[in-house]
């Protein structure tokens, strides 16, 4: 059986303190962006020219000039040596979801037996990894190798640490020999280009001066749960598909709330308090850390940033929490739903734009009926999503993330706005024709007591139910799942709503060349929005039978599945609108649905075999065993009484039944397998799992070959 361990003390792992770092008495604002070739750095490497000529180009997303790219290697490869670098890397983001990276040293030979250190800017520019074995959607054969990796100077080189040294990372995009984008962070630059250039316009038309190139901000809040990395290692399922296959839900998890926000447990406090460290040196703003609603489940969130460098930031992110964590002896899991039965983990997007005028242009102010910039930018986010919400659906459909919409704690597959009493008031007003004439305002918030001073109160309250809501100053996607890219839904909100700004930047136009009066153009234009789009906008409850009976009623799609979800991407108008924008051709979609749907089926088929694996070999071995103990054990205690023991032969009975059901199940499970149908491989799978969740209550924890979810779950 399997061995049963207590907790560990993590003091000393490795040999040294886990409290010990580099760092030392430094404060953070000291080693904050140490290991970033960032501005700061830039200045002190690089000549004058070559400073003002790149820094330009990051700032304003220019044309990179390729006479200095020579000055920028040597300058970053000395700062990178300095720092213990050996090899560099183009640092990209296949299709996979994940990051990829190909190590070459810095080393060329001196022609005397020695070496010298070398890094040109043809290196520094463009890279050829083996493009062969990434996903690409039948946008190239096996056979065709070629791809080209190619540096973003808008996101900045940075170190990553090894046990013995240093890597220079370099962030670039991935394309095909033909040019086409096998990659996420191509279509995202492309779309951070689309709303860039339709929020210029229309600051054009309201007569705002532009400063500055206008850009999206992400912020990405970060869910993952913990558990003891002991118990991870004895979970073969935990570790080939992020996800517990089975387990039984403990008597009490999270009913309680009592783990929410609370007091953080000083084990987990370590793993933190580390986290944090690394990525501020890494540049990476993190702001929040806490407990969240699970058992062993909590979140980190960063302050916004340029959605480019917050995608890169958060990709870093999960990699360096699994590494942090097996430093603190524990498993960090990303997945979307690790365990049924209690909260899953998403990875909630918090979008906005920072206008041409430098300003956050989703900011209502004081009277936001009075704000015509924000009063466009917000119809704009209602046509977009009312228009295009199965291809945003289709933006966060993926297997793990399944499990996770339309249960108890995360949005439902519908997607619907929520705007909250003061915007909705407004957007009211706007509807009937006259225009917005004033804004409700929040108040104060008085406890009673008079040593306690008086609050501010919002204008409105927060929904937590809603899939993309707006929260102040942004809106936040929440139907994201925690293991995924925030590319993709990126790269869908600004494609969409760059088309709505394009559509209302084309009327004003019009409505100037026939000598309107703009301030009444305007309020045609968003007063036929909101008739028109009004529908999307939903302000309770997301999770009752209620509202999946109103969201039909008005016509919402739901999308409940990943196949059903995807399968927009294919759709003529989304075409249409990503070559529109300039963001995906039709053959980068479609390869993308491809990509897509397989990474799905693989992830069903390979969670399908090891159930059955598992189920197999693991369990249903230890519970024939347990069946043959109790046989014994009931023939001695009867042998002895001489009377029959009817409770025990009804537990045998039920014991021998699940077991008997168990079997079948797999027997199920293996030929839905043999005949390939995906959905029977999930049905399979789900009643497998009831049948062996039922036999893990029937059978000696001692005797059980699997760590138990009240063992994973609170972390000592």
């Amino acid at each position: 059986m399997r061995t049963r361990i207590s907790a560990i003390d993590i003091s000393n792992i490795g040999g040294k303190r886990m409290m010990t770092t580099e760092t030392g008495n430094k404060t953070v604002a000291d080693y904050y962006g140490d290991n970033v070739f960032g501005i700061k750095v830039m200045r002190n490497y690089l000549s004058e020219k070559a400073f003002k000529s790149l820094s330009e180009a990051i700032k304003n997303n220019g044309p990179l000039d390729r006479s200095i790219a020579d000055e920028v290697a040597e300058a970053m490869k000395n700062w990178a040596v300095a720092k213990g670098a050996t090899h560099y890397t183009h640092w990209f983001q296949p299709l996979t979801g994940l990051t990829a990276e190909k190590h070459d040293s810095f080393i060329e030979l001196d022609g005397e037996g020695g070496v010298i250190l070398e890094f040109s800017g043809d290196a520094l520019i463009q890279g050829e990894p083996d493009a062969s074995s990434f996903p690409s959607g039948g946008l190239r054969p096996t056979f065709e190798a070629r791809g080209y990796t190619g540096w973003d100077p808008t996101s900045p080189a940075f170190i990553k640490e090894g046990p013995n040294a240093t890597t220079l990372c370099i962030p670039t995009y991935f394309v095909g020999w033909n040019g086409v984008s096998l990659d996420k962070k191509t279509p995202l630059l492309r779309s951070m280009k689309a709303i860039s250039k339709q929020v210029s316009r229309l600051a054009k038309l309201l007569g705002i001066k532009i400063t500055q190139n206008a850009f999206s901000t992400l912020g990405g809040e970060q869910e993952y749960f913990l558990i003891d990395r002991e118990y991870y290692h004895q979970r073969i399922d935990l570790i080939q598909t992020g996800r517990t296959l089975f387990g039984k839900p403990p008597a009490k998890h999270q009913q309680m709330a009592d783990h929410y926000f609370g007091a953080i447990k000083e084990r987990v406090m370590g793993f933190m308090e580390d986290l944090d460290r690394e990525m501020w040196k890494l540049g990476a703003p993190l702001k929040t850390r806490h407990n969240e609603v699970a058992p062993g489940q909590f979140e980190v969130a960063p302050i916004f940033e340029n959605q480019n460098l917050a995608v890169d930031h958060n990709m870093l992110t999960m990699e360096v929490m699994q590494k942090v964590a097996k430093r603190h002896g524990l498993a960090c899991l990303l997945h979307e739903k690790p365990f049924a039965g209690i909260n899953g983990s998403g990875k909630h997007c918090n979008w906005s734009i920072t206008g041409p005028d430098g300003k956050n242009w989703l900011s209502p102010g004081d009277s936001p009926h009075e704000n015509e910039r924000f009063l466009i930018m917000l119809c704009a986010v209602i046509k977009a999503v009312d228009e295009h919400a199965k291809f945003l659906r289709a933006s966060v459909a993926s297997a793990g993330n399944d499990h996770r919409l339309g249960s108890h704690e995360a949005p439902p597959a519908i997607i619907s706005i929520y705007l909250g009493e003061q915007l909705t008031d407004i957007i009211e007003q706007i509807e009937k024709g006259s225009g917005a004439k004033s804004s409700k305002k929040g108040g104060t918030l008085t406890v009673g007591l008079d040593s306690l001073p008086t609050l501010p109160r919002h204008a409105s309250d927060r929904n937590r139910t809603s899939p993309f809501a707006f929260t102040g100053s942004k809106f936040e996607f929440r139907a994201v799942g925690s293991a995924m890219s925030l590319s993709g839904p990126n790269i869908v909100i600004n494609t969409i709503v760059a088309d709505a700004l394009d559509d209302i930047c084309t009327k004003l136009e019009e409505a100037r060349k026939s000598d309107k009066n703009a301030d009444k153009a305007v309020q045609k234009i968003l007063q036929e929005i909101i008739k028109k789009h009004k529908k999307i906008i939903f302000n309770g409850d997301n999770y009752t039978e209620a509202w999946l009976k109103e969201a039909k009623k008005r016509g919402l799609p739901n999308l409940k599945t990943t196949p059903e979800a995807l399968e927009v991407i294919k759709d003529p108008a989304v075409i249409s609108l990503c070559e529109r924008q300039g963001v995906l051709t039709k053959r980068e979609l479609i390869s993308r649905y491809d990509a897509y749907l397989e990474a799905y089926e693989t992830v069903i088929r390979y969670e399908a075999a090891l159930a059955a694996d598992m189920a197999k070999t693991t369990i249903i071995p230890v519970a024939v065993d347990y069946q043959a103990e109790l046989a014994e054990m009931i023939k001695s205690v009867e042998g002895i009484n001489k009377t029959k023991s009817a409770s025990s032969r009804k537990f045998l009975k039920d014991v021998s039944g699940e077991t008997e059901k168990a079997l079948t199940a797999v027997g199920s499970l293996e030929a839905a397998l043999k005949g390939n149908s995906i959905e029977k491989m999930k049905d399979g799978v789900a009643a497998l799992r009831t049948v062996i969740d039922t036999l893990e209550g029937l059978v000696p924890s001692n005797k059980w070959p699997l760590p138990s979810y009240t063992e994973m779950l609170f972390i000592s």
